[in-house]
């Protein structure tokens, strides 16, 4: 007998859920077939928060010096504490299509998203 911990996963799916899952991917796949350029038609998205400063690592701030030499003295710094959520990540198969930062304040809510998709959606209408 030994002692194992539980793998952790980010939820646990129903069988219908499981199920649903794999008739998309079935879905997917045979749409692809039909169309092979139909990837390249999908513009995907995602968020991050970005750093307003990030600092230099130790590695980062390497230096030359011979052996008699004093060694560089660096303050340790911590990362910022004022960050800004980026939505970047519109891009599809050529590259990034959109992008814009939140502005200060905002709540990412379903109303600022569909402006935001309203925003791509001309972007891409207009290319």
């Amino acid at each position: 007998m030994r002692k194992v911990c539980a793998k952790m996963v980010p939820k646990n799916l129903t069988t219908e859920q499981k199920a649903s899952r794999r008739d998309v991917c079935l879905d997917l796949l045979d749409r692809l077939e039909r169309e092979p350029e139909f990837f390249s038609r999908v513009i995907t998205g995602d968020e991050s928060w970005i750093l307003e400063y990030d600092p230099e690592t130790k590695r980062q701030s390497r230096e030359w010096h011979t052996a008699n030499s004093p060694r560089p003295q660096k303050a340790i710094m911590s990362k910022s504490k004022i960050r800004s959520m980026f939505i970047c990540f519109f891009f599809d198969s050529q590259g990034i299509v959109h992008k814009e930062f939140v502005p200060p304040g905002q709540t990412v809510n379903q109303t600022f998203y569909r402006e935001v998709l309203e925003r791509l959606g001309k972007k891409v209408a207009r290319v």
